[in-house]
Formats: structure tokens, C-alpha cells, sequence
């Protein structure tokens, strides 16, 4: 073929930039859709299995009848577990209250790659996480403990405002009478929740809610866990 010829002949498209496109276009749409999914309920019991199962069965319960706490004790009404009952209430999922801050979900997926974390032992379970407090549920997101339930997205309104919805109850638990108690020192998310004030009021026992343990039956029960 002489010079001019092979100026004269057609160039072949190079199929380089194609495939990078592709792969690149495959890499963003498979990464967008493994972040839909992280923040899914079914993406904790997925990846990290036996420590998280039991936290999404309790999710998963059906308020109103009887269910099984994280540690497959029987609670009479899965209303009493704060996730069922606001999966049916409020449509939530797990990144709602354990809030979603890049960098402790990256520290969480270290830890659970390498096994640094702790569970509790029991008959039921080969192991279940350990229970974390208010103080652990937003220390990561700069939140005050009252933040993690009263705000605009969950229950936006005050202390106050919280006593004075419940003032028609015979006993009411949120008048700060002797301490301000955490929200999650009575309402449990993955056990039945415990009426803090039947420690000290036997009188508060007549006003427990459905599935709602005393302070003797949850000492007791914490003792056998």
C-alpha cells in the first residue's frame, strides 16, 4: 500500500474510550445502588449476619402480637420494641436512628472485617451485638441525646411539650419529677421497653403498656441474659 493509500483508508474507531465508559458507567450505577441498599433494613442482617439477625427479626416483628426480643426472650406485644413499632407507625428503617455518618460506618465495617467488636453469649443466639445508649447513638453525629428522638424529623417538639401530651395518663412518665431521664432509659428499640418509674411507684405497674416490662421483671430478666 503506497503513502497516499494509506492516508486515503478509513480509521478504525478506537474501542479504548468505549470500554472505559461502559465499565465506568457500570462501576457508578452498581455504586448507587449498593448505597440504596446499605441504607435498607435487610442490608445489616445481609452483611453482617449472626450479630445483626436478631435486630432485624425484632424489626420485623408485627405490633400487636407477641414477638421475640434480640435475645429470644418472648415479649407479649412487639409494640413494646421501639423498631417494630415505628417500622408500622412511621415507615423507618435502622438509618434513622442510628444515623448514617460516613466515617462510623466506615470504622464499623473495619471493625467488623477484623472482629473487633463484642457480643453477648446465649442460648438463643450464638451472639448478639452489645446494646448501645444515647450517648453512643449520637456522639458520632454531634447530636445531644435529647436529639436522637425529639427533632423536626421524629417527634418534633420539646420536653415540655412531650409531659403535656401525655398528661392525660394516670401516672405520666415524662413529668421530670426527681431526674431527666434518656428517652432510651424506657424505650427500648430491640427489647421490650421498661417503665422506669415502676422502680420506685408500685402504683405506676396499673398504668404499664401493652408488652412494657417492670423494673423487677427487666432485672430479672437482664440477670438470666
Amino acid at each position: 500500500m503506497t503513502t497516499e493509500e494509506k492516508k486515503a483508508a478509513p480509521k478504525r474507531p478506537r474501542k479504548a474510550p468505549v470500554v472505559i465508559g461502559v465499565v465506568a458507567a457500570i462501576v457508578v450505577v452498581a455504586g448507587a445502588g449498593l448505597w440504596v441498599w446499605h441504607e435498607q433494613p435487610s442490608f445489616c442482617g445481609a452483611i453482617c449476619h449472626v450479630p445483626m439477625d436478631p435486630y432485624l427479626e425484632t424489626y420485623e416483628a408485627e405490633p400487636g402480637q407477641p414477638g421475640a426480643d434480640k435475645w429470644g426472650n418472648e415479649v407479649a406485644d412487639a409494640a413494646a420494641m421501639t423498631a417494630a413499632y415505628h417500622r408500622v407507625e412511621a415507615d423507618s428503617a435502622c438509618l434513622d436512628c442510628h444515623t448514617p455518618v460516613l466515617s462510623q460506618q466506615i470504622s464499623e465495617g473495619v471493625n467488623w472485617v477484623s472482629g473487633n467488636y463484642e457480643v453477648v453469649l446465649n442460648d438463643a443466639y450464638d451472639g448478639v451485638l452489645l446494646e448501645r445508649d444515647a450517648t453512643e447513638l449520637t456522639a458520632a453525629a454531634g447530636l445531644s441525646k435529647d436529639e436522637l428522638c425529639l427533632n423536626d424529623a421524629c417527634h418534633a417538639m420539646t420536653r415540655e411539650e412531650l409531659a403535656e401530651k401525655t398528661a392525660d395518663r394516670a401516672f405520666n412518665p415524662h413529668v421530670p419529677q426527681h431526674d431527666k431521664y434518656d428517652c432510651t432509659t424506657c424505650h427500648k428499640g430491640h427489647r421490650a421497653s421498661v417503665y422506669y418509674c415502676t422502680k420506685c411507684h408500685d402504683e405506676a405497674e396499673a398504668d404499664l403498656p401493652a408488652g412494657w416490662l417492670t423494673m423487677d421483671d427487666a432485672e430479672e430478666l437482664a440477670a438470666t441474659a
